[in-house]
Parts: structure tokens; C-alpha cells; sequence
């Protein structure tokens, strides 16, 4: 088992590996994965040096849970922190975000990871108002201290949200989309979680696969999968989908962004090590569907920092092909 750096994730007060793996891809909404190419994945992950693995409720409705459970049963030596998420699986108002639901859909989670308590537990990017509800932080208060989770944190799709969030004196953790292509959080929201001692998570980080740059406008994508159905924001936030970038004009931007590559690293590593590097970045997550995918991530821990040069060529591009169609928005 490889080592990798480990930074402690906010108010857990716990260690995560920098590189962490997002398992959406393991329950539904990017095709079918089978049972035993996610526990490969998995597998491949934790022998990397991955101790982060962040999953939901609604994914799969459980399955992402349910195999991420299984796996650990049968590596308890794994040392594996789990984030879960909840909210989603019901009707977006505000009136669901209650201590009852909150435990029920608690119990729900722990039966799946098979585990008494939950690491951490997130609202999984809920309505805006329940972001400023006093009730729904006591009740989340309640959870901890009913050891039903250790610690709460949550996932925004908006910097406002975030910094809403960040004023709360419970949460542990803002998870958030930060990449390349969505480089806004670095203007407040990591600050203000550094000087909260909050931590960042960092979720789509390669765009839905677009800042690998091995997607052209003949790339054909399963129905099952969010990049088809979900490109204007159909089925859930359009942000989520490469991260709410029109493909043609991502497509463009990726090229660019690949020919920034160092040598020796593909576009995807030098996405990730892009976010690593940013101060305040606590873990990037991303999704892996293949055991290289999962080595290959896990591998952008160890590449040099990029220089200020590629960093500067990195905000251009930006600025002059993305920033004007989504800055405003999240």
C-alpha cells in the first residue's frame, strides 16, 4: 500500500488522504459499473494511498453505500474515512429537513456502510434556505451528540451558500465544485473556510471528464448517464454536469488546457494537481470507473506543484472562454 500526504479534513479533526475518491460513478448516473469492478476500483484506490472515499445516499438509492460497506467489512485495515451525504432522496423542500428525517435517513446510512456511526454526514446540496435555518443545525447537533455521526458537513452548489454555511460553528466541512474550469471558490469561500478551520472538499474536478481532454464532439454518452440527460440542468443542478459549461465551448477550453500539461502528466493529473495545490484544499474526490483511472488519480498526489507560469496560463484560459458563462451563476 502506497502513501500519500493526508491533511486534516476541517472540525473532524481527522486525516484524509489529498487525492480521495468520489463513488457516484459505483451507483448510478455514469452507466453501469459492476459489483466487481467497483470493489476493483475500490481496491486499487486504497492500495494507492487513498483513505478518503466520499459517497451518498442517492446514489444507486444505496448501492454506492451498500458496496463501499461491503468492501470495508472485509478491509478493516483499510483505514478508510467515509463521507456520506443525505437529503436528496426526498422532495426538495424545506419542511424535509428535519430531526426525524434526518435520523431516519441516518439509519439508512449506517445499515448500508454497516457501521455504528457515521464519519460525516453532509447535506447533500438542499435547498438554499436551509442553509440559514437555526433548526436544522440543532438538529444536526442532535445527531452527534445521539453518535448517530461524528461530524456534519455540507455540499453547496453556490459560493454564497458556502459562505453561509461556513458561519455555522458545527460544520466540519464545505464541499464544493473546484477546478480549472470553476476556479471562483479560490476568491472567498477557501479563504474564509481556512480562517474557520473548515474543510474543503473539492467535487467534480475534472468536469465531467471534459479537463481530461479525451472527449470530442463525436463522444457518444450512455442514457443512463447524467452527461446526456442532465447537460441544461434537467433532471438536478446544471453545475453538476460539466460543471454547467456548454460542451462545444468545454471541448475548446480542454484542448487548451491540455497542451498546459507538464511532462509526464496527463491533463487529468494536471487538473487534479492544479486543485491540490490551491491553500485551503483539505481533499479532491474524483470518480473513477476503472482501476488506471483510480492508480492514475491517486498518482497526481505525487507530481511537483505547477508554476506560477502554468498557473497564471491556467486563469487566461479561463478568463477568456469560460468565465463569462458561469462566474456569475455558482
Amino acid at each position: 500500500m502506497l502513501r500519500m500526504e493526508q491533511r486534516v479534513c476541517g472540525r473532524t479533526g481527522q486525516e484524509v488522504s489529498a487525492v480521495g475518491l468520489g463513488t457516484w460513478q459505483l451507483g448510478a448516473d455514469w452507466g453501469q459499473v459492476s459489483e466487481s469492478d467497483a470493489f476493483a476500483v475500490l481496491d486499487a484506490a486504497v492500495e494507492s494511498g487513498v483513505t478518503f472515499f466520499d459517497t451518498a445516499d442517492v446514489y444507486g438509492d444505496g448501492r454506492s453505500e451498500q458496496l463501499i460497506g461491503r468492501y470495508l467489512k472485509d478491509r478493516p485495515d483499510a483505514g478508510v474515512f467515509v463521507a456520506t451525504k443525505m437529503g436528496r432522496r426526498a422532495d426538495q423542500v424545506e419542511e424535509n429537513y428535519v430531526l426525524d428525517n434526518f435520523r431516519a435517513w441516518n439509519d439508512r446510512s449506517r445499515a448500508n456502510l454497516g457501521v455504528d456511526t457515521l464519519d460525516l454526514v453532509q447535506l447533500h446540496c438542499p435547498p438554499t434556505a436551509v442553509y440559514s435555518s437555526d433548526e436544522v443545525f440543532d438538529a444536526l447537533d442532535t445527531l452527534v451528540a445521539e453518535r448517530r455521526i461524528a461530524a456534519y458537513g455540507v455540499s453547496v452548489e453556490t459560493c454564497a451558500e458556502a459562505l453561509t454555511a461556513l458561519a455555522r460553528p458545527g460544520v466540519a466541512s464545505v464541499q464544493i465544485i473546484l477546478n480549472p474550469f470553476r476556479p471562483k471558490p479560490l476568491e472567498e469561500v477557501l479563504p474564509a473556510a481556512r480562517e474557520a478551520g473548515v474543510g474543503i472538499i473539492a467535487r467534480v474536478p475534472l468536469a465531467s471528464g471534459l479537463l481530461t481532454g479525451k472527449y470530442t464532439r463525436d463522444t457518444v454518452f450512455a442514457a443512463d448517464d447524467h452527461r446526456t440527460y442532465n447537460r441544461h440542468g434537467e433532471a438536478f443542478d446544471q453545475g453538476e454536469t460539466f460543471s454547467g459549461i456548454d460542451y462545444e465551448t468545454g471541448l475548446a477550453a480542454a484542448v487548451e488546457f491540455a497542451g498546459l500539461a507538464p511532462e509526464g502528466a496527463t491533463a487529468a493529473q494536471t487538473a487534479l494537481r492544479w486543485i491540490i495545490q490551491q491553500p485551503g484544499v483539505t481533499s479532491v474526490i474524483p470518480g473513477a470507473r476503472s482501476v488506471e483511472q483510480a492508480r492514475a488519480n491517486s498518482a497526481a498526489a505525487g507530481l511537483a506543484s505547477l508554476p506560477r507560469p502554468t498557473l497564471e496560463a491556467v486563469r487566461e484560459l479561463y478568463d477568456r472562454r469560460l468565465r463569462a458563462s458561469v462566474h456569475h451563476r455558482w
